[in-house]
């Protein structure tokens, strides 16, 4: 359907009947919470948390979602209230969807054995709102989860349901030398400042707790481990490896040029920084590739750390200025 959707008062009020109704009936957890699936959340997050190990463990409590989800089986407790209310969307214009954030609560903590349910309801839907993307409405479900029939915590999940805006034309391809738009500028506050102060001098910092010396990336205020707010900083030797990567084809920005690699470098410290993958094609790089750090200068005022694919046999030169 092109062009905005025609919205009546008697639309938004139909939609506004939907609010208090299931989104889910009652669900049961594929499993109960368990120390496997502890391990594999906390090994990704780059959690060493102590309380989530031993025997008086507990689970995470970001974990929250996980123990809900039904994999790839779908969700045979979906409720028809929900899915009317998105066909309604659908059928009135608004027919694309994005996440927008999620909320969570929580009550007692989740430990091993601990057997779930759950059950979900539709908590609002919003007046019509216009956003970059399109005008649409945000729906908002609540499922509240329950442990041996208490309640653990709630888990709050926005969309919103939008008719897509009009695109203007892309503006005609640069000629070679032609200067692109400006990179995004990172957000620096005082929490981070010492950091990108670093990066100017080509250091990459990392935070050093002085009381525990746990080391922690990005930088925080407190310490983990241990909760004191004192620390220092080590400098980075620059070695890592690849530990997860992303290829960004969509959507497009004009200071980028996709396809490129984001990748989750794990540095020899033994602490994970989001960065690129410079030096090797896109669809190349690899989990476990040797990286070595560099700045590269992409304005007169922006420098940022990258990590270049690093060969023994091969040393590679830094490379700083425009990238290619």
């Amino acid at each position: 359907m092109s062009g905005e959707p025609e919205v009546h008062e008697e639309f938004e009020a139909r939609l506004k009947t939907y609010e208090g109704r299931p989104a889910a009936e009652t669900g049961v957890g594929r499993d109960p919470v368990n120390e496997p699936m502890i391990r594999h959340w906390c090994e990704a997050m780059g959690d060493t948390n102590p309380a989530y190990t031993g025997p008086d463990a507990i689970a995470p409590p970001t974990m929250l979602q996980a123990w809900t989800m039904a994999g790839l089986t779908g969700r045979p407790e979906r409720a028809a209230a929900y899915d009317e209310l998105l066909r309604l969307l659908d059928e009135s214009g608004h027919h694309a969807v994005v996440a927008t954030d999620c909320e969570q609560e929580y009550l007692r903590p989740l430990r091993p054995g601990d057997a779930i349910t759950f059950d979900s309801v539709i908590e609002s839907v919003s007046e019509r709102k216009t956003t970059k993307l399109g005008t649409g409405y945000f729906v908002t479900t609540r499922t509240d989860v329950r442990a041996g029939g208490e309640l653990a915590g709630t888990h709050r999940f926005r969309i919103l349901k939008y008719a897509p805006a009009r695109r203007p034309r892309p503006a005609p391809a640069r000629r070679p030398g032609q200067p692109g738009e400006r990179r995004p500028r990172p957000v620096v506050n005082r929490d981070n400042a010492g950091f990108w102060e670093g990066v100017t001098r080509h250091e990459l910092l990392i935070q050093r707790c002085t009381d525990c010396h746990t080391l922690r990336f990005p930088w925080l205020p407190g310490c983990n481990s241990c909760g004191s707010a004192q620390w220092d900083t080590v400098a980075a030797s620059g070695e890592g490896t690849v530990c997860s990567y992303v290829v960004m084809h969509y959507p497009p920005f004009p200071a980028f040029d996709p396809p490129y690699a984001v990748g989750l470098i794990e540095l020899a410290e033994g602490v994970r920084i989001v960065s690129n993958v410079v030096g090797v094609p896109y669809d190349k790089v690899r989990i476990g590739m040797p990286v070595r750090l560099e700045f590269r200068r992409y304005d007169e005022e922006l420098v940022l750390p990258v990590f270049r694919r690093y060969d023994e046999e091969l040393v590679l030169p830094v490379f700083e200025g425009v990238p290619e």
